[in-house]
């Protein structure tokens, strides 16, 4: 056994040897610097995730020059592609796609540059300790309501309406992700040229749902469960579809406001299908590596391993630069009046700003919301390598085919069959007990792509909660392998209740707690989607008032990380608004689209 590790967490892999094989990296053609070209640039992007390449790349299309710093050796952030068993391609945080925009696709020709969606048939499977007991949602809606009959006829018989009416709610609330929210505070920054527009376009939008709006703001306001009582009597059911609510939080399907994540999860749209979710060819890391690829042919610079210091300022509290370490130890400046954060509000502001630039430059009434914007959390991640595919009891492998591959093994498997266990694990999480019952959602993405593993073994990524970040010290620190070890343990155990093979199929896994999370891939205290996805943090209040569209207090300074509006998810929306509040709200960056127009 061989533990591997970064920097200071040496704990967040633990693997087995073995010979590696030929899996294919989904990075290749994508040329990275190990120092910037320039000493100035017109733009610099502080990380080079999915958001941040995004952002990049619409700049260059307006012709500017912008370079993307990456503290990581890889870009990607988040949506990353990762070898850390060998052999065996990590999609290592985010696992699934479907949220990134559809313009945004186009307007970068992502699928030119690499991007291939693969679809999953069944997308759920819920499997049971007893044979032929299980649910499976199928593209096909009659396949779906049959699957449903075998717990409740009456589920089955309105299955169909709650997907049309979710889907209507989806439908509301696409304009207010493709463009920055207007501003309706009298403030400096706003534009009544866009605003107006803007503001018509989303009121006749609204006016054509009229009927539906009190359920829109019941699935705004609402706890999932309350929802999902009222439609459904299957237990199985209901908490099949309430595991989306509570993705990545640490709220119950109880608590008020749960329901709108519920939502932001139905959002999906994959090769053209609404409300999708779809594996990617090459894991996670091959949709940065897409967007990459389309921004280096605009003219994007790219830097990996080069960790953003600190913002410096001017007299006048305008950015006027960056401060860069480089693997290499060296420490440089390089020059831009532009700089985009695709990193946290916190590090953005807390980390990256000097003490005295934070009182300066920065209102007290931002700074109190961004100090006190929740960051609370339960993801764990697991990837591990498998030698054998799960052998679930109610739906056993047939060997005589595709070496045991079944439906069972395509889509999002979940491992609860009562509420009640996602309400007990929350509980626990809240008092700070990483839970004793997690809740587990695994994926196989080699169910249809054989380009992550060797022939005949697999990838299994386990989506785990509820694991807070702080945890009551009294029982122990995720700085303990032997805490965070017992964790897993109890992770597998619960598989084996279903697939009594999972344990023993194991040859190596990645464990990320909370805390990895947060010193790997710079999410505070692990939050997946850069911050909370409350009531009281969508929308204008993320990440503070009249801020939501990535402008900041200090001139020069735009947020393009999930941490403003429309959140988190690889979206790629908070990436391309950012270009286009820069577009209508700061005067440099006006001015080089008018040198531009001019040339």
């Amino acid at each position: 056994i061989l533990v591997l590790g970064e920097k200071k967490n040496m704990n967040a892999v633990r693997v087995v040897l073995r010979k590696a094989s030929s899996s294919i990296s989904p990075y290749a053609g994508i040329v990275t610097g190990s120092k910037p070209l320039n000493k100035t640039y017109d733009a610099v992007v502080i990380g080079g995730g999915h958001n941040g390449l995004i952002a990049a790349a619409y700049m260059a299309k307006d012709g500017l020059k912008p370079l993307v710093l990456e503290s990581r050796p890889i870009i990607g952030g988040a949506a990353v592609t990762e070898e850390i068993v060998p052999g065996f391609q990590f999609s290592r945080c985010s696992y699934l796609a479907g949220l990134l925009r559809p313009s945004i696709i186009n307007d970068l020709n992502l699928e030119k540059y690499g991007l291939k969606y693969l679809p999953r048939n069944p997308s759920s499977f819920t499997p049971t300790t007893t044979l032929g007991e299980y649910l499976m949602f199928w593209d096909d809606a009659q396949a779906t309501k049959e699957s449903i009959a075998r717990f409740s006829k009456a589920d089955a018989a309105v299955f169909e309406q709650y997907e049309n009416e979710i889907a209507v709610y989806r439908d509301m609330i696409q304009p207010f992700l493709d463009h920055p929210l207007p501003d309706l505070v009298a403030s400096p920054s706003i534009n009544y040229t866009t605003m107006i527009p803007q503001l018509i376009d989303i009121t006749r939008h609204m006016f054509k749902y009229r009927k539906h709006m009190a359920g829109f703001y019941e699935i705004l306001t609402a706890p999932a469960a309350h929802i999902l009582n009222r439609w459904f009597e299957s237990e199985l059911l209901k908490v099949t579809l309430a595991t989306d609510a509570v993705i990545g939080s640490m709220a119950s399907a109880n608590d008020m406001g749960s329901a709108y994540v519920l939502l932001h999860h139905v959002m999906g749209e994959a090769a053209g299908k609404k409300g999708v979710w779809s594996y990617v060819e090459g894991g996670m890391g091959a949709v940065s590596a897409s967007i990459a690829r389309s921004a280096q042919s605009l003219g994007v610079e790219i830097v990996t391993g080069a960790r953003v210091q600190q913002i410096q300022l001017d007299s006048n509290n305008a950015v006027n630069g960056v401060l860069v370490k480089f693997d290499d130890g060296s420490v440089e400046k390089v020059y831009t009046d532009i700089a985009l954060s695709n990193a946290t509000p916190h590090t953005t502001f807390s980390e990256l700003l000097t003490l005295e630039d934070q009182h300066q430059a920065l209102t007290p009434e931002f700074r109190t919301h961004v100090q006190s914007f929740d960051y609370s959390s339960g993801t764990f991640k697991i990837n591990c390598a498998v030698k054998e595919l799960p052998n679930f009891t109610s739906y056993p492998n047939d060997m005589s085919k595709n070496g045991g591959l079944g439906p069972q093994h395509m889509g999002t498997i979940h491992f609860e069959t009562h509420m009640e266990q996602i309400e007990q694990a929350a509980s626990e999480a809240k008092r700070g007990i990483p839970a004793e019952r997690p809740v587990i959602e695994m994926t196989i993405p080699t169910s249809v792509d054989s380009t992550l593993a060797p022939p005949n073994q697999h990838v299994v990524q386990l989506f785990v909660q509820y694991a807070p970040y702080h945890v009551d010290p009294k029982l122990g620190t995720w700085e303990d392998e032997t805490f965070k070890k017992a964790f897993v343990d109890r992770v597998f155990s619960i598989i084996d209740t279903y697939a009594p093979n999972f344990s023993a199929s194991v040859i190596g896994y990645d464990a990320l707690s909370p805390l990895d999370l947060e010193r790997i891939f710079g999410l505070k205290e692990g939050n997946i989607f850069h911050g909370g996805m409350g009531l009281n943090q969508l929308m204008h209040m993320r990440p503070a008032p009249s801020y939501s569209n990535g402008l900041t207090p200090i001139e020069g300074l735009v947020m393009c990380g999930s941490g403003v509006h429309p959140g988190g998810g690889v979206m790629g929306a908070t990436g391309r608004n950012s270009v286009v509040t820069l577009r209508n709200h700061v005067k440099k960056y006006n001015a080089f689209l008018t040198v531009n127009d001019n040339q």
